[in-house]
């Protein structure tokens, strides 16, 4: 009985559930299509580790605690003796020594344009080896024979328009050195978009690692023996110093080393889903209340021939239920189309994924109908509670709910406590000290203050679109007038209604007063601290000496700083020790190049053998001037400083240390020293610094891996880094914000049928249809912008916050965006006027004596 009555109920509204529904399918299809995208770029992946990974791989040692190889222009190596050592151990049928590094660019030197993926994937250079597990197999031309002869990808040289006996150049922190195609090599599973290189193994080895040595033995078992055991032979017979992974364990570490960046990605999407989820559990709730309403005389009925309040919760219950399974169901289903897209996405920047690869796996499935469903039935036990209440002779007496003055006693409470506790939070994190504490301060006070905000929603709703609303029943005489009090009418709808769309522009204001502080900040401190006119990057590879030369020799250069960087180990005089970025620079870096705001100490105590720390530093190891340390650079190679000057936050390189070049040079042989990676040119005094910029871009058109910018140039980069990931966040915004628009559609939509008498009689007293319609859409007009205020109000908070969080983190200067804060407010209006449209052209519609008699 009672599923036949809530499933006629459901089918008799479906035209009012089909926008709750909506908001349902592109909630869990966000979820979903994360999850699919997910299991197919970590499948792929697997795929690709599980064919090619030998049985035991033999590398180099660990790194020690006081090196990073980010920061060695050499890979480490093996020596190329243990490849035989490895072969002769029993099970082991192969043994291969194999030369693989990713600090080469690939160049056509035809073009001088980069060969490969520029960002993403890597670019890989190698020797060509015959194993059990190639990843590639050469489909047109012949291994490498010869020092001048090169195997290049398929899917690299179909995108690089290049053949059989094209030339290719490998460039690296050796020098440049051309070859000739002499194969295309095609790879065996799904290439994740990386671009693969190989050169006969005597000239990788000379090429690309400068010795007779191999990055690692790859060796494959004639399945005699396990993995494990033929570990442990390995092992005891190379010895503990290197590192022998079994294939699993090369896996894993694999999967580790590319999972981080896809975790981010899937944890950011899973995290707006969840806003969108939030979002439409307003609609949900808003559509369940005002249908609980409508029907407040059928439940009165239900309750006086026998239904029981719990079977009248149960009833409204099954209803979402329905609407939860159904919408779930739509929704894993448009989730397959997400997937496809982010893929797309994906291809777009460099990896290589294929759609036909889709994984769906059973946890789609169960997560997809578990928000679906979980959140519908959430959303709807708030009304169906609120129906179970009615006494069945006030249901029959009343068509609407009497107010609760308790209930809006407690909400103000509640909403205020928290509210004032959010709001104690944000001041909290805007004075906290470290940024650390202060993120932590903020993630609770965002919390809070959005959870405050909608409790207090329907409170605020009456006092603030009565002065929002003031100005229509002068504008728009008893359109806009009788608009207002529509909107005033149900303070709780209203509140909800708006909540929707108050948490969607709330994150667009805040992302936007983050982003907009950003580059105002960077802006100011390259204004600030930057003395040189142009600034040169080698991205993933070393600047080598023949590219300083080439900028050193350019017409209008004054002279060329090149910074050098080591992940160094400072050890304090009591044992404690410290981890820092360090810097060797010359003379002409400091004053002439960058001018850093200094704390304390004197700047020209570097040039004479001093160590300069950042503040933050400086704070967190209770450092001051004056004080001697030991700095351990690569290969342990150490060196006792004095603190000579402390630079203060606000500085460019606020989490640097630096050291003079003469000094580091005392502790490290020529040999260790690191090419740099950044350098920096200063323009003669009087040249045209337009014309030298041109002149740079020209020495440099053969080295299209250096980046080339001035500083207007710089400041436009950094800006285009930022605006990247605020269109990601104003993108993903953008779909709880449409399902916002949903549900002010939606309530719009429920209030025409809710007010079918009271439009009849609107009508026959003489209200024409455009005045109908026009009170439809200011009275969506208002709801909107009331959310649009509310919204801008959290936003403004939470992004002055943020910045204030971040201060000594290069955020020293707050900016607020007016534009787009004014460009959203105007956006508010816009999106009650398209809400209103079909509502609006219903009500218009209405026969009058058929509206007059409903009832």
């Amino acid at each position: 009985m009672l599923l036949k009555t809530s499933l006629r109920s459901f089918l008799a509204h479906k035209g009012r559930m089909a926008l709750s529904l909506i908001a349902v399918v592109l909630s869990v299809a966000f979820v979903s299509g994360t999850l699919v995208f997910s299991n197919t770029a970590t499948s792929t992946f697997d795929k690709l580790f599980a064919a090619t990974a030998s049985d035991v791989s033999v590398q180099p040692p660990k790194p020690a605690d006081d090196e990073d190889p980010q920061f060695a222009d050499k890979p480490a190596t093996v020596p190329a003796a243990l490849a035989g050592q490895v072969a002769a151990v029993p099970g082991i049928k192969t043994a291969v020594g194999q030369v693989m590094v990713h600090n080469a660019t690939l160049v056509n030197p035809a073009t001088n344009k980069l060969v490969g993926p520029t960002s993403g994937a890597p670019t890989l250079v190698g020797n060509w080896t015959d194993t059990p597990r190639n990843p590639v197999t050469i489909t047109s031309g012949h291994a490498p024979q010869g020092a001048g002869e090169l195997v290049l990808d398929a899917d690299t040289a179909k995108k690089a328009k290049l053949g059989l006996g094209d030339k290719l150049r490998v460039d690296n922190a050796g020098g440049k050195h051309e070859f000739t195609i002499a194969g295309i090599a095609t790879f065996t599973t799904t290439n994740p978009g990386a671009a693969l290189a190989f050169l006969d193994t005597a000239t990788s080895q000379q090429v690309l690692l400068g010795e007779p040595a191999f990055t690692s033995i790859e060796a494959f078992g004639d399945g005699s023996r396990s993995d494990d055991s033929l570990k442990a032979d390995a092992l005891a017979k190379v010895g503990g110093g290197y590192q022998v992974k079994t294939a699993a364990e090369q896996k894993d570490e694999n999967n580790k080393s590319v999972g981080s960046g896809l975790e981010f990605m899937k944890y950011a999407m899973l995290g707006f889903a969840g806003v969108s989820l939030i979002v439409g559990g307003f609609l949900i709730i808003n559509t369940f209340s005002m249908l609980v309403a409508q029907r407040t005389r059928e439940i009165g009925l239900l309750r006086a021939i026998g239904g029981s309040r719990r079977q009248v919760n149960r009833s409204v219950l099954v209803e979402a239920l329905i609407l939860g399974v159904l919408g779930s169901t739509l929704g894993i289903a448009a989730g397959l189309g997400i997937a496809v897209g982010l893929i797309a996405l994906m291809n777009a920047i460099g990896m290589d994924l294929r759609a036909s690869d889709l994984q769906i796996g059973p946890d789609v499935f169960v997560t997809g109908y578990a928000v679906g469903i979980l959140i519908t039935v959430v959303a709807a036990w708030i009304p169906a509670r609120r129906a179970s209440r009615i006494a069945p002779m006030a249901a029959l007496r009343d068509h609407g709910t009497p107010a609760e003055a308790r209930a809006n006693v407690v909400r103000t409470v509640l909403g205020l406590v928290l509210t004032a506790g959010g709001g104690g939070l944000l001041v909290l994190a805007a004075k906290a000290e470290k940024a650390a504490t202060g993120g932590q301060y903020l993630g609770l006070g965002v919390l809070l203050t959005l959870i405050g905000f909608v409790v207090l929603g329907p409170l605020l709703a009456t006092a603030v679109i009565r002065v929002l609303g003031a100005l229509l029943p002068a504008l728009f005489g008893p359109s806009g007038k009788l608009a207002q009090r529509n909107a005033m009418r149900n303070p709780r709808r209203t509140g909800a209604t708006a909540a929707a769309l108050m948490i969607g522009l709330a994150l667009v204001i805040a992302s936007s007063v983050f982003s907009s502080s950003a580059v105002t900040s960077a802006s100011e401190q390259i204004d600030r601290s930057v003395g040189v006119d142009y600034i040169i990057s080698g991205g993933r590879t070393a600047v080598t000496a023949e590219m300083l030369d080439a900028v050193r020799r350019t017409p209008g250069v004054d002279h060329v700083t090149a910074e050098r960087d080591f992940d160094a180990k400072v050890q304090l005089s009591d044992g404690r020790t410290g981890r820092t970025g360090l810097a060797a620079v010359p003379p002409t870096f400091f004053g002439t190049d960058f001018r850093l705001p200094v704390a304390s100490g004197a700047v020209d105590s570097i040039g004479s053998g001093s160590l300069g720390i950042g503040e933050n530093f400086a704070k967190d190891h209770n450092l001051k001037v004056g004080d001697s340390v030991t700095v351990t650079y690569l290969k342990g190679r150490t060196q006792v400083l004095q603190v000579g000057v402390v630079f203060a936050k606000s500085s460019l390189y606020a989490d640097a240390s630096f050291v003079d070049v003469a000094t580091m040079a005392k502790a490290v042989p020529a040999a260790e020293v690191p090419e740099p990676r950044t350098f920096f040119a200063k323009a003669s005094s009087g040249a045209d610094a337009g014309k030298t910029l041109t002149a740079l871009e020209d020495a440099l058109k053969e080295y299209p891996q250096l980046s080339v910018k001035d500083q207007a140039g710089y400041k436009e980069l950094v800006q285009s880094q930022v605006n990247t990931l605020l269109y990601l966040i104003y993108g993903l915004v953008g779909l709880s914000i449409t399902v916002a628009v949903l549900g002010v559609v939606n309530t719009l939509a429920l209030s025409v049928v809710e007010r079918t008498r009271e439009i009849g009689l609107l009508r026959a007293i003489g209200l024409s249809r455009r005045q109908l319609r026009r009170m439809i859409r200011l009275e969506s007009v208002v709801i909107a912008v009331f959310g649009a205020v509310l919204g801008t109000g959290l936003g403004l908070a939470w992004g002055v916050t943020a910045q204030r969080v971040l201060r000594d983190q290069g955020l020293g200067t707050l900016s607020v965006p007016t534009t787009t804060i004014a460009i959203t407010l105007v956006s508010s209006v816009a999106i009650g006027l398209v809400a209103a449209l079909v509502p609006a052209f219903r009500a218009g519609r209405m026969n009058v004596l058929a509206a007059i008699a409903t009832d």
